[in-house]
């Protein structure tokens, strides 16, 4: 129940609109228990009194009944769809937005499929028990206590018939509720697994074509689906039993009242038009009854998705703004990294006190061996992770000091592996400054060599890119990523070049961009080719986590080090230095 309590700040806006759902579905339902009653009037009139004109009349009283009923069934309808779709529209925003604020460390333990499928999928299940079960639930409550008040009414005998069987009701459906829940909630886990399974192969789909995997991959996908049937068939088999217990209760009563009903019109205690409602009555009462099975199988499951869904809600992000934070002013780009340590694993130490200082307008070239730490460094001076030991400051500025949103309007990255988003080009240029006027998105792109391609393109600007830039060439994307990072005129560069993959025209374009782009700038460089090392102010050279060397191109090749064995190598292999660490 704690969950369900956590989810009524999401409901309590919308209190009016369940309340007046639950007011027509119960005026509906009194209806029809009204409409009940009358059958056995109607009976008696034509079977006994034989009285045409009461015919007549109870008739239109009928469809006019039938009538209203209709109306309240639509209105309620509508409100239980209205409702339910805005409360699952803010809660799976609610849920996206907390998405965003966990650090990069969050992500990096979990697959996409299994955070999609608790954002889509288990959201779904919560939002069907949470709003449609309760306004369900009310509908039965005024069948049941309507239909058991007409019964008593009528013939208290024949309604303990029915009642007799209430507790054992209640004890079935709490012995299969246990069952169901557990298996509800392997049941979303087996799911999240094929959804997963399905966004990385989709992801993907040019390397597993390209290395010929299709066949292994749909065997995968086939295994987990197939370990996804066999659980829900043992849910189904649970529910096959449950369901049928329930009813074959509910009916073995309602063939009691008809056995003990029929003596009574016999004998003459009852007329047949008694008995005739007190069936009808007794039948509907199965609905509360059978609908028990439904509603506890919603229950189990909606739990299960809860505590999925409350599991990342209830995750707090590794990196986030103290409470003393302050603004970061307008930066000049001096960085000082202090006896920096860090470790994605306490066992495996990545980056060890690390110190090095890098003036305003610096550009800075990271190189060294597969796993040196390059990467790790670049992460922590965008403050995607924070050092274990040690500081990291930017013109005096300790990160951890400062809003995060202050620093990352400051600082501008550009990965190696372009990231464009669905839309248009110019939406994916105005990532860097949201709301920025065309004609700035058209400078920016002339200074990223890409107004050209751009214009022409048979819709300009307007053009859409396609699933990740899936329309677009490697250097085509890359230069509309460097032009979203001169849009956003940023004070520090983080750049993990990547013009290794690109043809040499390519190159030329993206090198002249990113040389426009860096100029004033301070810069901190994964760099790949030899041009790019060569032109930097100064060369970190890290090996195990630890500065190796540290100097000028010309200062490190003099002292005949680690940076002299891998130049030499890269420059006899044509190609540029170590692409990641």
């Amino acid at each position: 129940m704690s969950y369900y309590s956590r989810f009524l700040p999401f409901l309590r806006p919308y209190f009016p609109r369940m309340a007046a759902a639950i007011a027509l579905v119960g005026t509906a339902a009194a209806l029809n228990l009204v409409l009940l009653r009358l059958a056995g009037r109607l009976w008696d009139v034509i079977t006994i009194q034989r009285d045409v004109d009461g015919m007549t009349a109870l008739v239109w009283i009928f469809l006019a009944l039938m009538t209203a009923q209709g109306l309240l069934s639509m209105g309620h309808s509508y409100l239980v769809a209205w409702v339910s779709q805005h409360i699952m529209a803010d809660f799976r925003t609610h849920l996206f937005g907390h998405l965003q604020k966990l650090s990069v460390s969050f992500f990096a333990k979990r697959r996409t499929g299994e955070i999609l499928s608790r954002l889509m999928n288990d959201v779904g299940v919560i939002q069907t028990t949470v709003t449609e079960t309760p306004i369900d639930s009310a509908k039965h409550l005024v069948t049941f206590v309507g239909g058991v008040g007409f019964l008593l009414v009528m013939n208290w005998q024949l309604c303990l018939l029915i009642l007799v069987l209430l507790p054992v009701l209640v004890l079935v459906a709490k012995f299969f509720g246990r069952k169901l829940r557990a298996l509800s909630t392997t049941i979303q886990d087996k799911t999240a697994g094929s959804t997963t399974i399905a966004e990385e192969v989709i992801s993907g789909i040019r390397v597993v074509k390209s290395f010929v995997q299709t066949g292994r991959e749909e065997r995968r996908f086939a295994a987990q689906i197939q370990s996804n049937v066999q659980t829900a068939l043992r849910r189904a088999a649970i529910m096959a039993v449950f369901v049928p217990v329930i009813t074959l209760l509910t009916f073995a009563s309602a063939a009691a009242v008809l056995w003990y009903g029929g003596r009574q019109v016999i004998e003459g205690s009852i007329s047949p038009g008694d008995l005739f409602a007190f069936v009808l009555f007794a039948g509907i009462l199965i609905g509360p009854f059978g609908s028990a099975a439904r509603v506890f199988s919603q229950i189990k499951e909606a739990q299960g998705a809860m505590q999925r869904v409350f599991e990342i809600l209830d995750t707090r992000s590794d990196i986030s703004d103290r409470p003393d934070a302050v603004e970061m002013p307008p930066i000049k780009g001096q960085v000082q990294v202090a006896h920096v340590s860090f470790a994605y694993d306490p066992r495996q130490p990545v980056l060890s006190d690390l110190s090095f200082e890098v003036q305003p307008g610096e550009m800075v070239a990271l190189v060294g061996p597969t796993g040196s730490g390059k990467t790790t460094l670049i992460n922590l001076l965008h403050r995607f992770y924070d050092p274990l030991e040690g500081s990291i400051t930017i013109d005096g500025h300790d990160l951890r000091a400062v809003r995060l949103d202050s620093l990352y309007r400051q600082i501008a990255l550009v990965p190696q592996e372009t990231i464009l988003f669905g839309g248009t080009i110019l939406d994916n240029i105005r990532y860097g400054r949201d709301g920025a006027p065309e004609q700035d998105v058209i400078a920016a792109s002339k200074a990223a060599n890409a107004h050209d391609f751009i214009s022409a393109m048979p819709d300009g600007y307007r053009t859409v890119v396609g699933e990740k830039g899936v329309n677009l060439s490697g250097g085509q994307r890359q230069r509309l990523a460097i032009a979203r990072a001169v849009l956003k005129n940023p004070r520090i560069l983080i750049l993990d070049e990547a013009t290794s993959a690109l043809d040499a025209e390519s190159e030329r374009l993206v090198q002249e961009a990113l040389d426009r782009l860096m100029a004033g700038r301070t810069s901190f460089v994964i760099a790949h080719r030899l041009t790019t090392i060569q032109r930097a102010n100064r060369i970190l050279v890290l090996q195990k986590g630890r500065i190796a060397e540290d100097g000028t191109h010309e200062q490190l090749m003099a002292r005949d080090g680690l940076y002299r064995y891998l130049y030499t190598l890269r420059l006899t292999e044509g190609e540029g230095l170590e692409a990641r660490g």
